[in-house]
């Protein structure tokens, strides 16, 4: 549930459920429990939640594409931006996002490499795009879901049951070898993920992020129940929103997709165009700047001539 994703603080406390901490229901209910049976009931409903989205379709998705739209906002949290994208994926490092339906915007990812196609080429990764992709796919859910339980010295907990967007649902915790705290939200009903929160703490600053995830509008794909509405949070404030139109599993992607060699093939087809547009631009441009040079000039010669 990538993509590489609300509702303000306050409404979430109208639903019972605004994170700073362990909902106080929750802590109420899971107080009685010793750790070994909390962690019990935490892997219980993490196993029902595999089940829900699709058993062992679920966790054998070896490939994924997908269509659909994504809004971004900014500090004040009005829209920045809205585009129309294609992702390919394997998770869970590798990752393709192409703008539509141009595809002369193209991001791609490969674990610790990554490469960017844009209208001046093709560029390395910037170091900060590369980080927080490596952080977000230690924080995404099908990753956590499918690979990062089996992980060692993961601490499970169960977080109690809660009122979570108007559905009853049961919280459940995980802390990694990095002290990230991540909360998932299951629905009591289907057993579907409804929302994660994951919590880190700055090594330097000691300050908390908070990031939260909203999962919505469900749909069987495949044999595998894919949400085609993702929200997310950070800190309060709305990053961006999905909707996805289409997704496809295993359709067979190809490796080389995933390299800095495809993006060459493509720029071999785009970048003339790019190119051309480009000339025509500065030409344009220079043959603006030259008549305004001459009009310019003009009403020199005709204020020397009043002049006299």
């Amino acid at each position: 549930m990538r993509i590489v994703r609300g509702l303000i603080c306050a409404a979430i406390f109208l639903a019972g459920s605004c994170f700073g901490g362990v909902p106080g229901a929750a802590a109420q209910d899971s107080q009685f429990l010793m750790p070994e049976q909390s962690a019990a009931k935490a892997r219980q409903l993490i196993q029902q939640a595999i089940a829900a989205l699709g058993g062992s379709a679920y966790l054998n998705v070896h490939d994924l594409t997908c269509t659909g739209r994504l809004s971004q906002f900014g500090h004040s949290g009005d829209v920045e931006g809205f585009e129309t994208f294609v992702d390919y994926a394997e998770p869970p490092s590798k990752d393709r996002t192409e703008n539509l339906p141009q595809r002369n915007l193209i991001q791609v990812f490969n674990g610790d490499k990554g490469w960017d196609l844009d209208r001046g080429g093709i560029s390395e990764a910037a170091p900060t795009d590369l980080i927080q992709f490596q952080q977000d796919t230690k924080k995404d859910l099908d990753n956590i879901l499918r690979h990062r339980i089996h992980e060692q010295n993961l601490i499970f907990r169960y977080g109690g049951p809660d009122i979570v967007d108007l559905h009853e649902a049961d919280w459940v915790e995980i802390v990694d070898s990095d002290n990230r705290t991540i909360r998932i939200a299951l629905s009591k009903a289907t057993h579907l993920p409804i929302r994660k929160v994951v919590e880190t703490r700055d090594p330097v600053t000691r300050n908390t992020t908070q990031e939260i995830e909203y999962y919505s509008n469900f749909h069987p794909i495949d044999g595998v129940q894919t949400p085609f509405q993702i929200t997310r949070e950070r800190n309060g404030l709305k990053i961006y929103q999905v909707f996805f139109d289409k997704c496809q599993y295993n359709t067979g992607l190809s490796d080389s997709l995933f390299t800095r060699e495809s993006l060459e093939e493509r720029w071999a087809k785009v970048g003339k165009k790019e190119m051309e547009k480009q000339a025509k631009k500065d030409k344009k441009n220079k043959k603006d700047k030259d008549k305004d040079k001459d009009q310019n000039a003009d009403s020199g010669s005709d204020s020397d001539s009043d002049n006299r």
